[in-house]
């Protein structure tokens, strides 16, 4: 296991962090860690909906990155697409799990809205986004995702197929799809 220190990572490239991480350097994945957790309980939060279980996914996407770093293998993809992969198939679990509970956390379903400007214009902007959101989580689950990855996560087309198992065309079409039912159904 190497010993290199916290100090002796700053500086390092992505790629010097994920060699690292993969001959076992703790601090190496840490920092990726760092880099990524945001953005992959997100994504996690936004399939679930459920902050408790966002969490636990969120945590065991980390643990099972960190126990099979060494046999990540750079095919071209960004490492979060990686991540993005197991977290994925973490949620379909998740779904498929007939034990898992159906609790409601209040404060997730319902947050206080942020008062930026007056409250008229708090509540009008709450109000498109909470219908934006309803219209995005009706859409069928491999749709929500195409939305999510791409518009929220920013990602492209090639690590959004990495990540659902599909080509950069099928995304492309399903993309397509997706834009002319949202056209169709809700005029947007």
């Amino acid at each position: 296991m190497s010993s290199t220190t916290e100090i002796d990572l700053i500086g390092k490239s992505e790629s010097d962090l994920i060699a690292l991480a993969c001959e076992g350097n703790a601090d190496a994945f840490g920092a990726l860690y760092e880099k990524y957790l945001d953005q992959i309980y997100s994504y996690i939060y936004f399939r679930t909906s459920n902050g408790k279980d966002a969490e636990d996914i969120c945590s065991r996407v980390f643990l099972r990155a960190l126990n099979h770093i060494e046999k990540y293998e750079d095919r071209g993809y960004p490492f979060s697409a990686w991540l993005y992969r197991i977290a994925h198939n973490l949620v379909v679990n998740w779904y498929r799990d007939s034990d898992r509970s159906d609790e409601i956390s209040l404060i997730d379903q319902y947050p206080p809205p942020a008062l930026n400007g007056s409250v008229e214009e708090s509540i009008e902007d709450k109000d498109e986004k909470d219908q934006l959101l309803g219209i995005i989580r009706d859409l069928p689950e491999d749709r929500r995702e195409l939305v999510f990855l791409k518009h929220v996560e920013g990602l492209t087309n090639i690590e959004i197929g990495h990540i659902m198992d599909r080509t950069e065309g099928a995304i492309k079409a399903l993309y397509h799809r997706t834009l002319e039912s949202l056209r169709d159904d809700y005029g947007l």
